[in-house]
């Protein structure tokens, strides 16, 4: 696509990608296919090709509007479009670099502003989640519907850590909300891998990974988080820990980011890059290991829910089913696998409306070869689909584990 920044674009620092990854797009609305908004509302604006257009014009002057924002802010980041273009248009790069554009430009209503503000402080903390937690179980029925969803239902409780007794060793993200919104999740992926030789060494000065603040305004935010993150992981890859693993694929498809996000940042380029390197989704590591070995399948009817993340940002489509085909589980067939369930983030939030529409949608799918139990590798999409309040739903690793006990 021709392009011709505006003399503001250029000095922004990354004029060169936003105008590379534009001339890469011929335009051709291919993504438009397998757009979940687009899908939804027809609207050209709303879909990939017209969200490229929206950022093309904006970067070459025109001015940004509330629409201009609305229209991004629609955009589930889920990258389906990716998946799907002949093209290889790097679209959530672009997207961020407009969206920050944009949001500069374009202030937000106090309620937004309230809104998201108040996402930030609370997710990354999450002694302060954890408690709201508590104190919104305590005072469910006098919640908000759109509140009282988001409460866990029926989460089992953590279970003991085995103690690190291996040469193996692994790092753990901890997570900001799975602690509290699915404590076992992590629990349970430390006794799996410990029956499989690894020892789990979380690390407490880890934290958030920084994709909800980069993903609510706040991109310098989101940033230094992953400076924190950098800093409190290096010492132990230094010391030989074999790899990051992240159990929630939205964060480990930002921290595989971490590489190209800090590659103009001097003090970290070079740690950034190694450490997106070395960090991998749990189903990676179980699929190179012997579980035959120490799992024993059950009988019941399993639905599995390929997050988007998992599928189109880490190239991962596949991978839970197929290790869960060899542990012998039951696997349902689920139709248009490829589509979001309408979680992405913080978007059940900020667009309530829409993320319900694409969660029943995924249900009525997921729910299509009669299961009894739902599994997913990214904790926003199970308290999403949980949120309806239908089939239960779990991490794949807590079934896994399960089996283990049985």
């Amino acid at each position: 696509m021709q392009t011709t920044l505006s003399e503001q674009s250029r000095r922004l620092p990354r004029a060169a990608e936003a105008e590379k990854i534009l001339r890469t797009c011929v335009h051709c609305g291919f993504c438009n296919a397998t757009c979940p908004t687009y899908q939804l509302l027809g609207d050209e604006l709303d879909g990939p090709r017209g969200r490229i257009y929206l950022i093309k014009q904006v970067l070459e002057g025109a001015p940004a509007t509330e629409q201009t924002q609305l229209h991004l802010d629609r955009c589930l980041s889920c990258r389906n479009c990716e998946t799907t273009c002949p093209s290889g248009v790097d679209y959530h790069n672009l997207l961020d670099i407009g969206r920050a554009v944009v949001d500069h430009a374009v202030p937000r209503t106090p309620a937004q502003r309230l809104l998201r503000e108040g996402l930030r402080a609370l997710a990354p903390n999450p002694r302060l989640f954890k408690g709201l937690l508590r104190m919104g179980a305590t005072l469910r029925p006098l919640l908000p519907r759109l509140l009282e969803d988001k409460l866990p239902q029926h989460s089992p409780a953590a279970g003991s850590r085995p103690t690190p007794r291996h040469a193996r060793r692994a790092l753990l993200l901890e997570g900001c909300v799975q602690p509290g919104l699915s404590p076992n999740t992590n629990a349970a992926t430390a006794r799996v891998l410990d029956r499989l030789g690894i020892s789990v060494t979380p690390v407490a000065e880890a934290g958030c990974c920084g994709a909800l603040d980069y993903h609510l305004d706040a991109q310098a935010r989101g940033l230094d988080r992953a400076r924190q993150n950098i800093d409190a992981w290096w010492p132990h890859v230094q010391s030989g820990a074999e790899a990051i693993v992240q159990t929630a694929s939205g964060c480990g498809a930002f921290i595989k980011d971490y590489g190209h996000l800090l590659a103009n940042d001097p003090a970290y380029a070079n740690k950034a890059q190694q450490i997106s390197e070395r960090s991998v989704d749990l189903v990676q590591i179980l699929a190179q290991e012997p579980l035959e070995q120490i799992c024993a399948a059950t009988e019941r009817r399993i639905a599995v829910h390929c997050p988007c993340t998992l599928q189109h940002a880490l190239k991962l489509g596949g991978a839970v089913e197929a290790v869960l085909t060899r542990l012998g589980f039951n696997l349902t067939p689920v139709p248009d696998g490829h589509l979001c369930c309408g979680s992405a983030g913080t978007y059940s939030l900020t667009q309530p409306v829409l993320a319900r529409q694409l969660r029943d949608n995924r249900l009525n799918a997921l729910e299509s070869g009669d299961p009894e139990l739902i599994v997913t590798a990214n904790i926003g999409c199970q308290s999403h689909l949980a949120s309806a309040g239908r089939t239960p739903v779990l991490h794949w690793i807590e079934l896994v584990d399960q089996s283990l006990a049985e």
